[in-house]
């Protein structure tokens, strides 16, 4: 697919804030939510492989890319960004959201947005309530450090975290990736903020009316399964699908079909 069926947008938020989009491709409308440290062009694989069968709405979230970014931050607003890109697609679209980007999704079908189905790839929470508490001390110094300016250390701080080895990092340094993530990385507490204690949501999403698939890799942590599948079991329209041999970074390729047969109609077709 070419660029020529591509169009850039603002769309313009609850509080003002412009939200710049693109529109690929022609049908029903699909919106794709980002995690951290994600913009519209990390999304544009899988947008290109929906455009045959859908008119795909890929975003820059809050702080990111060609959106603004109006303080004080608060996960409602980036809800309301959502909202006035699916007022951009018509009013009521499905919508695939990975990771951190996914847990958002699940709270703004809780808050009654107009999702018409929802995907979900591994939202990061935790199924053991004694586990993976979002740690105190790591947050806070991970807001300190974007205060101060130094978004390449906080970059560096959530690799770490996330299990990156450090002389990983050091080498990431080194690379073109590095100076378009760092580009974002003030936007990582935005991310923690939506992502709260990280324990699934149980209540959060049994209000959820949608059909709703949750997707996990077949090569993921087993932390990200249990997580998936304790996901799916809370919503009262959910489901659970594996990708054999995907990790967290999975394949547009493999992804792309999944949600294909989903959206034109299997999640419709669901009670």
């Amino acid at each position: 697919m070419d660029n020529s069926s591509r169009t850039l947008h603002r769309a313009t938020s609850g509080d003002g804030t412009l939200i710049g989009y693109e529109q690929w491709g022609a049908g029903p409308p699909v919106v794709l939510v980002g995690g951290a440290l994600c913009t519209a062009a990390t999304d544009a694989p899988l947008a290109a492989l929906l455009a045959s069968q859908f008119s795909v709405f890929t975003y820059d979230r809050r702080g990111r890319g060609a959106s603004g970014d109006t303080a004080p931050y608060a996960v409602e607003r980036e809800i309301e960004d959502l909202a006035a890109v699916l007022a951009a697609a018509g009013g009521s679209a499905c919508v695939h959201a990975i990771s951190s980007g996914a847990a958002l999704a699940l709270k703004a079908a809780a808050a009654g947005l107009p999702i018409a189905q929802l995907s979900v790839y591994e939202p990061p929470f935790t199924a053991d309530p004694a586990s993976r508490e979002e740690p105190a001390a790591y947050v806070a110094r991970l807001r300190e450090l974007v205060e101060q300016g130094r978004p390449g250390d906080a970059l560096a701080l959530f690799l770490t975290e996330t299990g990156m080895p450090p002389a990983a990092v050091a080498g990431m340094r080194q690379t073109p990736m590095w100076a378009e993530r760092e580009a974002v990385a003030h936007t990582l507490p935005y991310d923690h903020e939506i992502m709260g204690n990280g324990q699934v949501p149980v209540e959060q999403l049994r209000t959820i009316a949608q059909g709703v698939v949750v997707v996990d890799g077949g090569a993921s942590p087993g932390w990200l399964r249990d997580a998936a599948r304790a996901v799916s079991e809370c919503l009262p329209r959910g489901r659970h699908r594996t990708l054999t041999g995907q990790t967290h970074e999975v394949a547009p390729q493999v992804l792309a079909p999944l949600l294909a047969d989903f959206f034109a109609g299997e999640g419709r077709s669901q009670d």
